[in-house]
C-alpha cells in the first residue's frame, strides 16, 4: 500500500503541538541542570579554594564555547 501524503492542516497541527510542548521541556532540562550544577558546587565547595577557582574557569570557558555555538546554530 503506498503512503498518502500528508496534508498540510495535519503539518501544522503537529508543529503547533511541538510549539506547545518546547517550553515545558526546557524547563525540565533546567530543574535538571540546575540540581546538577547545585550537586557539584558543594561537592567543589568542600575540596577547597583552589579547585573551585579552576572549576569556576572550566565552567565559564564551557559557558562561553557553547553561547558561541548556540549563536552560530541559530
Amino acid at each position: 500500500m503506498a503512503d498518502l501524503p500528508r496534508s498540510p492542516a495535519t503539518v501544522l497541527a503537529e508543529d503547533a503541538l511541538t510549539g506547545l510542548l518546547l517550553p515545558f521541556w526546557q524547563l525540565v532540562i533546567a530543574v535538571f541542570v540546575l540540581f546538577a550544577l547545585v550537586a557539584s558546587v558543594r561537592r567543589l565547595a568542600r575540596r577547597g579554594p583552589s579547585r573551585m577557582t579552576t572549576a569556576l574557569l572550566v565552567t565559564a570557558a564551557a559557558i562561553a564555547g557553547l553561547t558561541v555555538i548556540g549563536v552560530l546554530l541559530q
